[in-house]
């Protein structure tokens, strides 16, 4: 995949702006605040339906304006592909793809597809279960728009079996509907922790490969999925079942405490350098490497998924790099369509650029 422009209209800092990245690499050099962000933040948006630093949709338009857009025109293989979104102070956002308004948010998954990495995510391998369980989501739907769906069936039951929980209380007859929604919980739950595991086995491969090359060979990376529902080897009736058991058995305590425990919403994926919970014991610079070789192994993912490359935005990466990690990251860049974000750009010495953008206040000077 090849994105051929991205159009900004009162998005962030920009009143008006075009970049039209090169096919290799696009290198978008400037000082701090001065809107080489939200850029990627842009493209990253018309890939997933949000945006990676607020949930806030607001925000995004620049100061003082009603209304913002992003336009993000990219080649693939079977064509061209076009995905705008308009947002709105006082309103919600409005989406097309090639020209027709969608309805559904899983609609603009799988037009314009991208991996990106930025001092965020280093949050996926330091923090809690939830940013996993955020990592592992986002690139799955867009891998598959359906599982994007069966994860939103699996969020309605999981908010409709809270209100039972918290409701039995006041009302101890709405516990008789447990069953009910434990067997939605539990249909929709087995095909989730189904994907997730598969999608871990396969990044675990490149993963590991990614890691070994980034640090010269001195470091082995492992992932596995952690879940309360027993039965790794487990699928479809199976792994169904498993979890309609696992809810069962936990529904009196959960009615005590008013909350679900189990289930997908509660999974995790560990992640260990040498056997060691890189969480609890890796260093600033081990979870960094960690973290952007998970962002590359996920790129190498979705090429075998979808038959092309997506496109790679790193933010502000190379700074945070030593020399030698920071060469052997460029050599793994060939044949992607990528875009970086760098204060200075001796950053990127050695590196094959394509097309070096100075960024200014919002603007995109010649």
């Amino acid at each position: 995949m090849q994105i051929e422009s991205v159009e900004l209209i009162n998005f962030r800092c920009y009143e008006r702006a075009t970049l039209k990245p090169c096919a290799g690499i696009t290198v978008l050099c400037g000082d701090n605040a001065q809107g080489k962000t939200a850029l990627l933040e842009a493209v990253y948006l018309c890939c997933t339906g949000r945006s990676h630093r607020t949930p806030r949709e607001r925000e995004l338009i620049r100061w003082r304006e009603r209304h913002g857009r992003v336009t993000v025109k990219a080649q693939r293989r079977d064509g061209s592909h076009e995905v705008r979104i308009d947002l709105f102070q006082d309103q919600r956002r409005t989406v097309t793809v090639g020209g027709t308004r969608i309805g559904r948010s899983g609609e603009l998954l799988g037009h314009v597809t991208g991996v990106l990495f930025a001092p965020e995510d280093l949050d996926m391998v330091k923090d809690g279960p939830a940013e996993r369980r955020r990592f592992l989501d986002m690139e799955l739907s867009q891998i598959s728009p359906a599982y994007y769906y069966q994860l939103q069936r699996y969020m309605r039951a999981l908010n409709q079996r809270s209100k039972v929980l918290h409701g039995s209380a006041f009302a101890p007859e709405l516990a008789d509907t447990l069953p009910d929604w434990d067997a939605q919980l539990a249909r929709a739950g087995a095909r989730i922790i189904e994907a997730r595991r598969c999608f871990i086995r396969r990044l675990s491969v490149h993963a590991r490969e990614v890691h070994r090359d980034i640090t010269g060979g001195k470091e082995a990376l492992e992932l596995c999925y952690r879940s309360a529902v027993e039965g790794d080897d487990l699928d479809g009736e199976a792994l169904e079942n498993c979890l309609f058991a696992a809810l069962e058995r936990a529904r009196e305590n959960d009615l005590k405490r008013c909350t679900t425990s189990v289930g997908p919403h509660r999974d995790d994926m560990g992640i260990a350098i040498g056997g060691v919970d890189a969480r609890m014991y890796g260093s600033q610079g081990q979870q960094r490497s960690c973290a952007l070789s998970l962002k590359l192994a996920e790129l190498l993912v979705m090429r075998e998924e979808i038959g092309e490359y997506p496109v790679l935005m790193l933010d502000d990466v190379m700074s945070e790099l030593d020399p030698g990690r920071r060469r052997r990251l460029l050599g793994a860049l060939r044949g992607v369509q990528t875009l970086i974000t760098c204060t200075d750009p001796e950053d990127l010495a050695g590196a094959e650029v394509g097309l070096m953008q100075r960024v200014q206040g919002g603007t995109l000077p010649e």
